[in-house]
């Protein structure tokens, strides 16, 4: 644990190999904060997974703290008893491929934007990751923009968000290929084997491709997941392809969570067959719409998905330093 000195007065910046749990829930504050202003969470899914649960190698937490409006003096507390610094900003640091550089992911508490503090955050991360990282933009909004230029970072890499409404399906009833079946995942008994299709299926992909037991046990413990959402086919007993569908049921929001092929069952008609699968599944929910998101450069997916209805709704932004 390092305390980072800073010049403006009353802020500083810790950063933490894992978080208390107490400390978890006051970051998970300050997302959903953030989120209900910017309508996008600053955080992704595995961002905010690797919140809780203990340490995680490669992964590091920066937590920004400064006086709380009002407060007179470094160290004093109100008198209703609450500290005088309060949590104004957090970022976190994922060093886990063994080829790209470091990612970050960083949010500065709505209130509290404007003071520097994000630039502060992110020259703690440009120091902590040797000057060499990836950061993301989720929303691709305006200060997010502006933060990036101003640390001196290139944007890379576009990930869109894509929406279509469910009702009504006008999508063509799913033909598998010839000998393929397609059955719900078993928690426990197709983990493995899962884990290897997912692998190589995103061997390019550096965050989906990196899944490991441990991170597929943090989402089957998530109170949205439902095996019956969870479509694998199957071809000689073999897992060849898979359909992870989610619901957002706050938001009643359907989406295909991860679709994947083995390279050797690629170009037959499967995954066309599976998203079919899937969106049929979401549909019978009464979800009015469903999501995914898709690389911007991956021009025959978005191609795909596009002669499926699907529209951008949205759009995510990485940075990087340049190598």
């Amino acid at each position: 644990m390092t305390d980072v000195a800073t010049r403006e007065p009353g802020r500083q910046i810790q950063t933490l190999d894992a978080l208390t749990p107490e400390q978890a829930e006051e970051v998970l504050g300050l997302l959903a904060e953030a989120a209900a202003t910017d309508g996008v969470q600053a955080v992704s899914e595995q961002g905010r997974l690797q919140l809780r649960g203990g340490h995680r190698a490669g992964v590091r937490h920066f937590l920004v703290t400064a006086d709380r409006e009002g407060t007179e003096r470094e160290g004093a507390e109100e008198e209703d008893g609450n500290p005088a610094q309060e949590l104004v900003g957090y970022g976190q640091l994922e060093d886990t491929d063994p080829v790209e550089a470091p990612a970050v992911e960083l949010v500065v508490r709505p209130g509290r934007r404007g003071r520097g503090h994000g630039r502060a955050l992110g020259n703690a991360l440009l120091g902590a990751s040797g000057k060499r990282l990836r950061a993301w933009a989720h929303g691709g909004k305006p200060a997010a923009r502006h933060l990036a230029q101003v640390l001196g970072l290139t944007l890379f890499r576009e990930l869109r968000q894509l929406r279509r409404p469910l009702a009504p399906l006008d999508i063509a009833e799913p033909v598998l290929p010839p000998g393929v079946t397609v059955r719900t995942f078993v928690p426990g008994q197709d983990d493995a084997a899962w884990l290897a299709v997912n692998a190589a299926a995103f061997a390019h992909h550096p965050e989906q491709g990196a899944l490991t037991q441990r991170d597929l046990d943090d989402r089957t413990a998530e109170p949205w997941f439902d095996p019956k959402g969870f479509f694998l086919a199957e071809r000689d007993g073999e897992l060849i392809g898979f359909h992870w569908t989610k619901v957002h049921a706050e938001e009643q929001l359907g989406e295909v969570y991860v679709l994947g092929i083995r390279p050797d069952a690629q170009g037959g008609g499967l995954g066309k067959a599976l998203t079919a699968v899937g969106l049929r599944h979401l549909a019978a929910q009464a979800l009015p719409t469903a999501m995914l998101y898709v690389d911007a450069d991956n021009t025959a997916a978005v191609t795909v998905y596009e002669r499926l209805g699907f529209t951008t709704h949205e759009v995510d932004l990485m940075y990087r330093t340049e190598s």
